[in-house]
């Protein structure tokens, strides 16, 4: 028996493996087949199930191309309707892979049809679960997303969620794996540990959402409170997970094309395409094409594209490092934005050679920073970050915020911009330029030693 969690930092995602005796199973994979059939080939297994536990907002599952490509089974749990061919499990329904058996514990609450996966060995012994978005370790999760309006809300879901797991996964032996579908930086939970797996019975004595003692009106109250509003592009993830999306071979193939700068231009042009820019923050703030914006890809790429890329058929041209063009096209794809159209041939240098306008950004290092000389100082994190301590003087206006927010600023004011690194205050930046705020100093490294040394509010 292997079981092998195959973990994507930048989604906090967990995908699985899943094999014996030559028969494998893939649980909640990505959006590229290719990790999945290499591995199996490797290891001579023939991929039998894809098991999804339950419809993700916050990534485009590979199950299609996954199912296409090896002829395995789609199984979802009950309630998941889909417009194209899958098993729909019933509950308690059992499924042989080699010589493992793996049970389908239906546990709705984070969204009706969730779904959590009870592997058993060749005794039938309970050996691990795959909770996907339903027990994570350290929280459970969040039960806003499946709302409907006039029918089901957040306080309702989260009811069915305490029942599921006191119900379902609760009664399961204390040495039961728990193999949960995210880790810390998912916007799938509140308080999500940075370990990405543990046991049943450590979970039941930390986690704040399994106390024993702990009653359903506590539960509900506890998980639904705090709750940020969900990235705009959660639902329309949902949307291609139930009802299809290109294969990722067409995706590739349109978004992976080099494009000499004149074509680039021209395609920016003509199509109205948004230039992303996914370089350092440092090469970027240095020079970049005017108007383009940065999220670097070496942050926390695709979640930041989904939260500030309202559209996801947004046709987007690239600037990247040399050699990481077609990993950019693959990353934005997971959450959806398939309508790349080409990358610039030669990065920022080929078109400084074609003679193509460039433009900076003012930026200082945290040791160059005096919030005493600056007239106006932007913390552009999250509530909570700012409410643990802030420059006294500072307005907290979030990145997430941002883009929706630039009316109430004004651009004859100097900004002084920060985050915690400088990776915020600088897609904080970009965006601020592309909308004709010129009047912007980026405050790159380190300001937690600022909130060290200077006056502080909290």
């Amino acid at each position: 028996m292997t079981i092998e969690q195959i973990y994507t930092g930048c989604l906090a995602q967990g995908a699985y493996y899943i094999s014996s005796n030559g028969e494998a199973a893939i649980v909640d994979p990505l959006r590229s087949p290719d990790p999945y059939v290499k591995k199996a080939r490797e290891a001579g297994d023939t991929i039998k199930y894809i098991f999804e536990t339950h419809f993700h907002a916050d990534f485009v599952s590979g199950h299609l191309d996954l199912a296409k490509e090896t002829g395995a089974q789609i199984v979802y749990g009950p309630g998941a309707k889909t417009d194209y061919e899958k098993h729909e499990a019933e509950d308690g329904e059992e499924f042989k892979l080699g010589d493992l058996t793996i049970r389908v514990l239906h546990t709705p609450g984070h969204t009706l049809e969730s779904t959590t996966y009870l592997l058993l060995d060749e005794q039938g012994t309970p050996k691990a679960i795959f909770s996907g978005d339903t027990l994570f370790i350290g929280d459970v999760g969040r039960p806003d997303l499946a709302q409907k309006k006039g029918h089901l809300t957040k306080e309702d879901l989260a009811g069915l969620l305490y029942d599921s797991l006191r119900r379902k996964i609760m009664v399961l032996p204390d040495d039961v794996v728990v193999y949960p579908a995210h880790g810390a930086g998912s916007a799938c939970g509140k308080k999500m540990s940075r370990e990405t797996t543990d046991t049943l019975g450590n979970q039941k004595e930390t986690n704040y959402a399994l106390r024993k003692d702990m009653t359903r009106e506590a539960f509900v109250a506890e998980v639904t409170a705090g709750l940020a509003p969900p990235p705009a592009y959660f639902s329309e993830n949902v949307r291609m997970n139930k009802a299809g999306y290109d294969s990722f071979s067409d995706v590739m193939e349109r978004g992976a094309v080099a494009l000499d700068p004149e074509r680039f231009e021209q395609v920016a042009n003509h199509e109205m395409a948004l230039v992303l820019d996914v370089r350092s923050k440092e090469d970027f703030v240095q020079g970049f094409i005017p108007n383009s914006i940065f999220i670097g890809i070496d942050g926390s790429f695709a979640p930041w594209v989904g939260e500030l890329v309202p559209d996801l058929q947004q046709p987007i041209l690239l600037v990247t490092d040399p050699g990481r063009e077609a990993e950019t096209v693959e990353r934005l794809s997971r959450v959806g934005y398939d309508n790349a159209l080409g990358y610039l041939d030669g990065g920022l240098e080929a078109w400084r050679t074609y003679g193509g306008e460039i433009d900076t950004i003012d930026t200082i290092t945290a040791a160059d920073f005096d919030p005493q000389a600056a007239s106006y100082v932007l913390d552009v994190r999250k509530e909570s970050e700012y409410a643990g301590g802030h420059l006294s003087g500072a307005t907290n206006l979030p990145l997430s915020r941002l883009p929706h927010a630039t009316g109430e600023l004004d651009s004859d004011i100097t900004y002084h911009l920060h985050c915690g690194s400088g990776y915020r205050s600088t897609i904080a930046s970009s965006l601020l330029k592309a909308r004709g705020f010129d009047r912007l100093v980026n405050v790159q490294d380190k300001v937690a030693d600022i909130l060290a040394t200077e006056s502080v509010d909290a």
